[in-house]
């Protein structure tokens, strides 16, 4: 059967993401908090509307001078104070809420992006380094989580004063407040119309700021190579070019969103000047009180406030959009890889089959990145397959077909009889164990490093696994056992390959793919190695990549790979005698001769 080429699924994000869906989606949840912060908000924005007509009645009577009730003077400013009081309690109150609300909100945010990045199959994150995965998921979101924290109580909180405000302008004075409601209406316009400047800008400097990111921890993942070559300086030099790059975009999108505060501090000073001027010329033809003149000032400061923070927040907008943009290209891919319904069977080796296979990285353009071409090979369940070939043959490629990390561009790989495709995804990777050359590590227990933070696997399972593979003696050293921190680089390559092994017998699979396990190890580790892999492969179905062929010495059969197609397949007792096969051949050119009497290998004189 011919699978199809696997092709990208993904649809364009809109520019115009909607941030109020986003919060509706996130803050949903928690409507209960978000309610009681409308309370809170609600009742500080009451309390600051009432302070200045406090003031207006203190002054008109510390006016009358010596007629003064000073008793009423002294009330008027023990409740004002009080009132302050109450201010600052509901304005710490709401934000305490509002950042709980943010984070809550973000935290969740955070979840599903990193669940949705691990669902992606391995062709999107090759286009992506991990730094930028982690710009993304930190840098991005934390950006979008100081919006959240603070727009309820700043973007919600300063609506409402604004418009209590202008309420009061038009008790006060009709054509006050027709003129100050004239003048607010024309700060937003102008505002609304500047702001869009800065997101475009502000996304370049995100997406600047990954590539940095990404750069850094692609130079540190390399360490050891670029000293060894001494190119320390090339890389230097790559790194000041990349670092220029994002400092050139940060400083453009701080000065396009600069524009927002300077045309606010620009209309405000126009703004000040009509209302002291209004204020003086009501109270010179005897219109208001000297009270009611400061009482107008005063509004006016409870409209600049509320502006203020929506400026504030509209280039808090502006980084947000631009990260919730690229937030959303990322949650709009769709891996291109679906697991099936069918099971396969909990125990018990299976059976591996490649039928006419061919696979390449640029399904569109296969003649160019061809990898495998017409693959067709056979593995007995509980047999071992030693894979072998030059580097660049397709081996591994081969392997993580296996697992699915690619899906065959054309033919079929079945396990059990069964296509992997039609195999729900989960249930595959649990009987379908790789280890790798680079044993990836956690900076964790030795527990959580074997189990994968999994707490259903218990302290004895995984005591059991590290006596399996031959580390006893190294776990009995352990001070709390295997709840021991297991920090980066405190264990010899041998080691860590006995751990993978162990990470494997916890979950006992049915197939097992080792790559080129023992290639670094030093002959005494090797022969622990060679024993823990011997019970790791007893009752499994195995394949074996080699680059050294005593790896391969107890393997049921071999296959050569050379150019992407299959070079010889057979039994390794027939191949290894046969004079003119590949797999003779490769012993003759290493120096190594079979042992027909026990199977193993041995050094010929």
């Amino acid at each position: 059967m011919s699978a199809p080429a696997p092709s990208r699924e993904h649809s364009e994000p809109s520019r115009s993401s909607s941030t109020l869906g986003v919060l509706r989606v996130y803050l949903g949840p928690l409507k209960w908090q978000v309610a009681g912060l409308a309370a809170l908000l609600l009742t500080g924005t009451g309390l600051n509307l009432l302070l200045p007509q406090l003031l207006r009645t203190f002054v008109d009577n510390a006016k009358l001078g010596a007629g003064a009730d000073v008793g009423l003077l002294a009330r008027l400013a023990g409740f004002y104070i009080a009132l302050a009081v109450g201010v600052q309690l509901m304005t710490a109150g709401a934000t305490y809420v509002g950042a709980r609300v943010g984070w809550t909100a973000t935290n969740r945010l955070r979840v599903d992006l990193m669940a949705h990045l691990l669902s992606l199959d391995m062709r999107e994150h090759k286009e992506r380094t991990p730094g930028e995965m982690i710009e993304r998921i930190d840098g991005d979101v934390t950006a979008l989580s100081n919006f959240f924290s603070q727009f309820a109580v700043r973007v919600f909180g300063a609506a409402l004063l604004l418009l209590g405000a202008l309420f009061m302008f038009f008790r006060e004075d009709w054509r006050v407040g027709a003129g100050v409601g004239v003048f607010i209406l024309a700060t937003l316009i102008a505002m609304n119309s500047v702001r869009k400047l800065g997101v475009e800008p502000t996304r370049l400097e995100r997406e600047s700021s990954a590539k940095l990111f990404g750069f850094v921890e692609e130079r540190l993942s390399g360490l050891e190579d670029i000293r060894s070559l001494g190119a320390g300086g090339h890389h230097l030099n790559g790194f000041l070019r990349t670092q220029r790059t994002f400092f050139t975009n940060s400083v453009y999108s701080w000065r396009r969103r600069s524009v927002v505060w300077q045309l606010s501090m620009a209309l405000f000073a126009i703004g000040y000047v009509g209302v002291l001027a209004a204020a003086v010329g009501l109270y010179a033809a005897g219109t208001i009180t000297l009270g009611t003149a400061f009482l107008l000032y005063q509004y006016m400061s409870l409209v600049e406030e509320p502006i203020d923070q929506l400026t504030q927040q509209l280039q808090e907008l502006q980084k947000a959009g631009a990260s919730l943009f690229r937030i959303s290209e990322i949650l709009a891919l769709k891996s291109a890889i679906h697991g099936g319904s069918a099971q396969l069977p909990e125990a018990g080796a299976l059976s591996l089959d490649f039928e006419n296979v061919s696979f390449s990285y640029s399904p569109d353009e296969p003649e160019l990145r061809g990898v495998l071409h017409g693959v067709s090979f056979h593995v007995p369940a509980g047999q071992t397959l030693g894979l072998l070939g030059r580097t660049g043959s397709g081996k591994t490629t081969l392997t993580r077909l296996v697992s699915r990390l690619y899906d065959a561009t054309s033919g079929s790989v079945r396990l059990g009889g069964t296509n992997v495709q039609d195999v729900d995804l989960h249930g595959l990777r649990r009987r379908v164990a790789v280890v790798t050359q680079d044993v990836q590590l956690f900076q964790a227990s030795v527990r959580d490093n074997l189990s994968f933070f999994d707490p259903e696997i218990t302290d004895e399972e995984v005591e059991a696994a590290l006596q399996e593979v031959g580390l006893g003696t190294w776990l009995a050293r352990l001070k709390d056992g295997v709840h021991t921190p297991l920090p980066t680089g405190s264990l010899s390559a041998g080691e860590a390959q006995l751990l993978a092994f162990a990470r494997v017998m916890l979950r006992d699979p049915a197939v097992i793919i080792l790559d080129e396990p023992s290639s670094r190890l030093d002959p005494a580790t090797e022969a622990l190695l060679t024993a823990a892999m011997s019970r790791l492969l007893d009752g499994r179905t195995a394949i074996i990549i080699a680059h050294r062929l005593d790896t391969v010495a107890r393997a049921d059969r071999i296959l050569v790979m050379g150019g992407g197609q299959v070079l010889e397949d057979g039994p390794r007792a027939v191949l290894a005698h046969t004079p003119h096969s590949h797999y003779a051949e490769l012993l003759r050119a290493g120096t190594l001769d079979e042992v027909s009497s026990d199977g193993g290998v041995g050094v010929l004189a």
